[in-house]
């Protein structure tokens, strides 16, 4: 008489433990979507579950991925925010549900509470990091819980987070540098620069690459200190008047965030759109009109569908069994698209 198969045996066929059996029998989270394959096959292999058992179970539930932005005004964010939602054809190979939601933004301890709870309603998390210790802890609880993480556009230092999706900050940074001071003609007089938050590392690392640059040429000394304008037009118009007005020979300014809206209100009431360079980030349909008109010279940006199709392929190959840290490891930082009147897409 043939001996009935024993969890004892698929474990030894699978290579695991008998735990993990019994989780993946029963359905049961924690256990890789690789793993569970090799389980199923070899409980269909001892004849512990039949053909269509194994049929049912190989079929993956989608991977629920969440993207957490946050929320306020600053339009390039919501445009990824956009992106997310008319990618859903071309992620559909992928087997993922992609959903956004928002924090409050430049707030390290809403976020990090944001990031928490996310625990039992997520796959992988995507995120905008705000560099703050809570922050740091929230992500290395989440990964320790088995939810990968990647950041976008900023990232976060020493965490456990799988890969980073955006631009190399400090080149960004001396790029706009460069821009500005081509496009100043070799004028004499200053620079402004208005940040959303110095909170994220992203507008620290754009602040270092400007000032970098400056220093090379031996301007650092025209360049004014920082200001943050929480990528709100109210805030960024208010940085703007006070540059305009606390320096006659300002030539130039870099908006390393959101909301150029609010400068290019303060340069229009000022006369001074078409003297002072302008130059900034995201192409938004604002953006546009202000580079079509000739207030904005320049913006800096990073492909939104492609930043996503990363993002997703990092998190993919992690729940297949580990590619996506490879993958992680394997990603480069993004290339910068620079946008002027003349070749707007």
């Amino acid at each position: 008489m043939k001996k009935a198969p024993r969890i004892l045996d698929i474990a030894r066929l699978a290579g695991v433990s008998t735990a993990t059996v019994d989780r993946v029998l029963n359905r049961r989270a924690g256990v890789r979507p690789a793993t569970v394959q090799r389980v199923l096959k070899a409980a269909r292999r001892v004849e512990y579950i039949s053909e269509s058992d194994l049929d049912t179970g190989m079929r993956a539930k989608p991977m629920r991925i969440t993207f957490l932005l946050p929320a306020g005004r600053n339009r390039v964010i919501h445009m990824f925010g956009d992106a997310i939602d008319y990618s859903q054809a071309q992620l559909q190979p992928f087997n993922v549900a992609c959903r956004t939601e928002v924090f409050e933004g430049f707030d390290p301890e809403r976020l990090a509470q944001a990031l928490l709870k996310l625990r039992g309603r997520t796959d992988g998390v995507v995120f905008m990091a705000l560099e703050h210790p809570l922050v740091r802890e929230a992500v290395d609880a989440l990964v320790h819980d088995g939810i990968p993480v990647v950041t976008l556009i900023s990232d976060l230092s020493a965490s456990l987070r799988s890969a980073y999706v955006g631009l190399d900050n400090v080149a960004t940074g001396r790029l706009a540098a460069f821009l500005l001071s081509r496009l100043s003609g070799g004028q004499t007089g200053t620079f402004g620069l208005i940040a959303g938050s110095l909170s994220y590392r992203a507008h620290c690392d754009r602040e270092t690459g400007f000032l970098q640059l400056m220093q090379e040429k031996g301007w650092e000394d025209r360049v004014m200190g920082v200001r943050e304008g929480r990528d709100d037009p109210e805030n960024n118009y208010r940085q703007a008047l006070l540059l305009l007005e606390q320096h006659p020979d300002l030539i130039g300014i870099y908006n390393i965030g959101g909301a150029p809206e609010g400068v290019a209100r303060a340069l229009k009431e000022h006369r001074r759109d078409k003297k002072v360079v302008f130059v900034g980030h995201g192409l938004t349909s604002d953006v546009r009109a202000l580079l079509i008109e000739g207030t904005l010279d320049a913006i800096i940006m990073q492909d939104p569908q492609l930043s996503i199709l990363n993002c997703v392929r990092v998190l993919t190959g992690l729940r297949q069994g580990g590619e996506g840290v490879e993958a992680g490891l394997r990603l480069k930082p993004m290339n910068s698209i620079v946008v002027f009147r003349e070749n707007l897409p």
